[in-house]
């Protein structure tokens, strides 16, 4: 019985035997068409000869390294291409992520800046209109105690412009820590707004406009500027307020040995109205008409036209308008609303328009006489008449 069944199970199989002879072949067949397309594709642009490593490295971005090279972060492995020998979108967004890695050794702050910048670009057109941290285009470089924290809460209101929150002091304080750590610190920003920041103390800082120079060279840089005897004593006020009893006279502070004739320019209080020197350093870096002044004292009594004059430097559509103020007569310092048609105002804190303190009439005088020369020099370099007594 049981050879029956096994004759039969033989019979079976050698009748369907073709059918599977006949699959075999077909099976064969198109493994042999698919490995010659292979090699002719291979010999069309995707193989990797020498000469094809060359052109791949040479489509890259030169990223400047000293003793890196793409060769060493980005090795080629026949991949990294389109047919029109272009490298793919993977193969640069690694190049950059890399890149970042070794931002030490690029050549110079600028080269970093550059990677930066590209990289922006390329996230920008893979993921269309979307929120990016980018550095600034434009920068409130001062000067201390004169209307930069004002100014800077104006422009917030302007829907084409993102600020930062607390001063970066990236140039003067923290410059040892890369772009990439001033660039976490921007706020997010649509390709059509603007990134301002503002750090007062770039003004007196002696190395700061050529790092800003070398982030860019394109950089808008905005100077408010107040008298600078309204301005000493505004800021020995704010010292005060933080220091008290702890701290020495103005007039102690501001003259040497109680002489009203000899001004102590030492005393940083006394040094930062001196403008014109300061504004010498950024000339030697920066042309003239890449720095905007605003006056300062303007800007609390006129802050519409102010406002026109500091959006039409930045290329900003004119939004901010003088409906959009109003005047806090209790503390003498302007307030402003997001919309015209909005009934909430928005006031800066109780430290603007802080009451400042009664100093001698001799003490103004000797003040006025030291920064006078200073002043007509400014006008002159500015070209700008602020008409300070």
């Amino acid at each position: 019985m049981r050879g029956l069944i096994l004759f039969r199970t033989f019979r079976n199989c050698r009748k369907k035997l073709w059918y599977h002879v006949l699959l075999i072949g077909c099976l064969l067949l198109v493994i042999s068409v698919l490995s010659f397309n292979s090699r002719v594709l291979l010999q069309n642009g995707f193989s990797s000869p020498s000469s094809s490593v060359e052109e791949f490295y040479s489509k890259l971005p030169d990223f400047g390294y000293h003793n890196r090279n793409l060769r060493n972060i980005l090795p080629y492995d026949g991949t990294h291409r389109r047919r029109n020998d272009q490298p793919t979108r993977k193969s640069l967004n690694k190049a950059y992520r890399l890149s970042d890695n070794w931002n030490m050794t690029l050549t110079s702050e600028s080269s970093q800046a550059k990677v930066l910048m590209e990289r922006d670009n390329e996230e920008l057109e893979e993921s269309g209109s979307v929120r990016k941290r980018r550095l600034p285009q434009a920068i409130i470089i001062g000067a201390k105690k004169s209307g930069t924290r004002a100014l800077l809460e104006f422009l917030r209101v302007h829907p084409d412009v993102q600020a930062t929150g607390p001063e970066p002091h990236f140039f003067d304080k923290h410059y040892h820590k890369g772009l990439e750590w001033y660039r976490n610190m921007m706020p997010g920003t649509l390709p059509h707004q603007l990134t301002i920041e503002k750090t007062p103390s770039y003004l007196i800082t002696k190395e700061v406009p050529s790092r800003v120079y070398r982030m860019s060279n394109l950089t808008k840089l905005v100077l408010v500027v107040r008298d600078p005897v309204t301005r000493a004593i505004s800021d020995y006020t704010q010292i005060l307020s933080k220091h008290g009893g702890k701290v020495k006279s103005f007039q102690s502070s501001a003259f040497l040995n109680n002489d009203t004739t000899k001004i102590n320019t030492s005393w940083i209080v006394i040094r930062i109205g001196l403008y014109v020197k300061h504004l010498e350093n950024w000339l030697s870096v920066f042309p003239l008409e890449q720095i905007h002044f605003v006056h300062g004292e303007n800007l609390v009594t006129n802050p519409g036209e102010e406002m026109r004059k500091v959006q039409e430097f930045l290329g900003l559509r004119p939004f901010l308008t003088e409906k959009h103020f109003f005047m806090n007569k209790t503390r003498g310092f302007p307030c402003i609303r997001k919309t015209i048609n909005s009934k909430r105002w928005h006031c800066l804190d109780e430290s603007k328009g802080r009451k400042h303190p009664t100093l001698p009439a001799k003490v103004i005088s000797s003040l006025r006489r030291f920064y006078r020369p200073y002043n007509a020099k400014f006008y002159k370099m500015t070209n700008i008449n602020f008409h300070w007594t």
